[in-house]
């Protein structure tokens, strides 16, 4: 007998619930978010998204892992532009293109990360794990770029987006991620 997953089905849903899971994740917070809310954004019926995530932490931990994986795809199409400071500049320009979405959720991955830090389950430091591959491709970047100092000014960069993320969403003012995308872009270029 074949198993869902060498059929192919299982793999189409359980994407589909883990993208769902991180989207409604963002858009309610975890407290608020039900199995039935992600079941309907994935358009699965509810009894089947038990065969693919005993609990709500699975869903959880699978949404994490979402952010994970669009991490990981955003650095190989970012890795393809020629210079760390293009590099650095195209994150800017992706966080800045997603002000709208920010003014509403807040950042998506860093708003997880908070309201995670709160429960003692485990998926604090998984969530953790995403910001710190974050913290260490841009590491990589100002390093690229000659600089001793790369740890501190990674920390700087992803930490002044965090905060205009926080802001922009308690505010809900787009434009305020729009003026410090741009003074980020030039302290990025002050730096080469």
């Amino acid at each position: 007998m074949k198993s869902a997953k060498s059929t192919g089905r299982a793999p189409g849903k359980r994407e589909r619930l883990a993208a769902a899971a991180a989207r409604v994740l963002h858009e309610k917070g975890v407290e608020q978010t039900t199995l039935a809310d992600i079941a309907h954004a994935a358009d699965v019926p509810v009894g089947n998204v038990y065969y693919y995530f005993k609990t709500k932490n699975e869903l959880v931990e699978a949404a994490i892992q979402a952010h994970g994986s669009g991490l990981e795809e955003l650095i190989g199409q970012l890795d393809a532009l020629p210079a760390p400071q293009e590099r650095l500049k195209a994150l800017l320009a992706g966080w800045v293109g997603q002000r709208e979405l920010t003014a509403r959720y807040g950042c998506p991955t860093g708003s997880l990360a908070s309201e995670l830090d709160k429960r003692a389950d485990g998926l604090d430091v998984a969530v953790a794990e995403v910001m710190r591959s974050l913290l260490d491709w841009v590491e990589t970047q100002f390093a690229e770029m000659g600089r001793e100092d790369s740890r501190e000014l990674a920390v700087a960069l992803v930490a002044a987006y965090q905060g205009i993320s926080l802001l922009t969403n308690t505010l809900r003012e787009p434009g305020l991620m729009l003026a410090e995308g741009d003074r980020l872009e030039r302290w990025i270029d002050s730096l080469g």
